[in-house]
């Protein structure tokens, strides 16, 4: 069920949503969070595609804020706010509420956002592009438990990555790093099995890949080695080495879906890792949504621990 409101206000949002949830014997109660994406109309639909598919395993009001801008001076003095509210099946398991915002309002774009949050359920605010710099200082931000932002979508994610370092507040999150919880998982396993000391370490991946960076930042900072950043074809990030005095434990995926894992003394073995959809990445980072510490740790790389240990001192 769509319900289209034009030039309108939250609270006949509000009303339109108890409309449609009344008229299909749906009740609110199920929903167990507030999803706010922010995004421009040429990512809305995968937005909100990848939500609603994460919605299946956490139902949730899903709010996407569209920014517009207006084509004329005159139009741009006007504000106002249009809304396409969806419900039943054109909303996943929950409901979805598309706000096109147009001239000041969309500075304010908060004010819009708080009368729609559901009561007494977290918010998460997910930025698939354009990101602000300081995702906890943003006004939508600072509604959040959880922010999530995308270093894939930027021209310079080296860059923006350790513009991060400073910015980081906890709730912060990036796909980029959901985008390697396969590859920690696997190496996790990898050095339980090989039981010995780790004496050097690379990864190989593409030019100027963040997830690539955040994983290298991750091992120096767990493993106090230095990693060596090896560039490759990709796609993605393709392998990790770490050396031991026994051989090295290396795991490959040069392409597709399978990766090869070598410990020293054992044979091969074939591992399944797919690179995942979005809305796969978005599931994971709704199942949890208190500060990740892991991710603090890979932002700021070798000696995070360390700075964390004095600051408890």
């Amino acid at each position: 069920m769509k319900i289209d409101l034009t030039d309108t206000t939250a609270s006949k949002i509000n009303k339109a949503l108890v409309q449609g949830r009344r008229a299909l014997g749906t009740p609110a109660v199920g929903m167990v969070l507030t999803m706010v994406i922010v995004t421009d109309e040429e990512n809305a639909y995968d937005s909100m595609k990848a939500a609603e598919d994460a919605s299946h395993e956490h139902p949730s009001r899903t709010l996407v804020v569209i920014k517009r801008q207006a084509r004329t001076p005159r139009d741009r003095t006007r504000s106002h706010l249009d809304a396409e509210v969806r419900v039943g099946a054109d909303a996943g398991t929950g409901e979805t509420v598309v706000l096109r915002l147009y001239g000041e309002v969309s500075d304010h774009a908060d004010s819009v956002v708080l009368p729609l949050l559901l009561p007494d359920a977290p918010v998460v605010v997910w930025w698939p592009v354009d990101a602000p710099d300081n995702p906890a200082k943003d006004p939508l931000g600072a509604l959040a438990q959880r922010r999530i932002t995308d270093l894939y979508a930027v021209e310079d994610p080296l860059r923006v990555l350790r513009a991060r370092v400073s910015s980081y507040a906890p709730g912060d999150t990036d796909l980029a790093w959901t985008r390697l919880t396969p590859w920690r998982s696997m190496l996790a396993a990898a050095l339980d099995q090989a039981r010995t000391k780790i004496i050097s370490a690379a990864v190989e991946a593409e030019e100027e890949n963040p997830a690539a960076e955040l994983l290298a930042r991750w091992l120096e900072a767990r493993l106090k080695v230095s990693v060596d950043r090896v560039v490759t074809a990709g796609p993605v990030v393709t392998a990790v080495r770490l050396g031991t005095d026994k051989g090295e434990i290396v795991i490959d995926r040069p392409e597709g879906p399978l990766a090869t894992l070598t410990l020293p003394g054992q044979p091969s073995r074939t591992l399944a890792l797919k690179v995942r959809p979005t809305s796969e990445l978005i599931a994971e980072e709704l199942r949890r949504l208190d500060a990740d510490e892991m991710y603090a740790i890979a932002l700021r790389g070798e000696g995070a621990e360390a700075e964390e240990g004095a600051a408890h001192v």
